[in-house]
C-alpha cells in the first residue's frame, strides 16, 4: 500500500510504545483515513493484529519493509 495519511516511525521501540504511537495518530485522524507505522519490534506483528480486533479499526496490510531486515510496517484504518 502506498496511499497513507499519517506516519509513525516506532523503529527501536518495544512493546507497547509502537501501539501506543499508532493510537494517539490515530485519536487525531479522521474515519477511513490510514496510519502507517513503521516498528522493528518482532512482538509488533501479533500486537497490531489484536490491537486492530480489540479497537475496531482495520488493519489493512502488514508485512516487512522492502529492503530492510527486521523491519515491519502496519496500515491501519480509522474507524467510522
Amino acid at each position: 500500500m502506498n496511499y497513507f495519511d499519517k506516519e509513525v516511525d516506532a523503529r527501536g521501540l518495544n512493546c507497547p510504545l509502537p501501539i501506543l504511537r499508532a493510537k494517539k495518530a490515530l485519536s487525531t485522524m479522521e474515519a477511513g483515513q490510514v496510519v502507517r507505522v513503521i516498528a522493528t519490534d518482532p512482538g509488533s506483528v501479533k500486537d497490531f493484529a489484536a490491537f486492530a480486533r480489540q479497537t475496531g479499526n482495520e488493519l489493512v496490510e502488514q508485512g516487512q519493509v522492502e529492503g530492510e531486515a527486521d523491519t515491519y510496517e502496519f496500515y491501519l484504518r480509522r474507524k467510522a
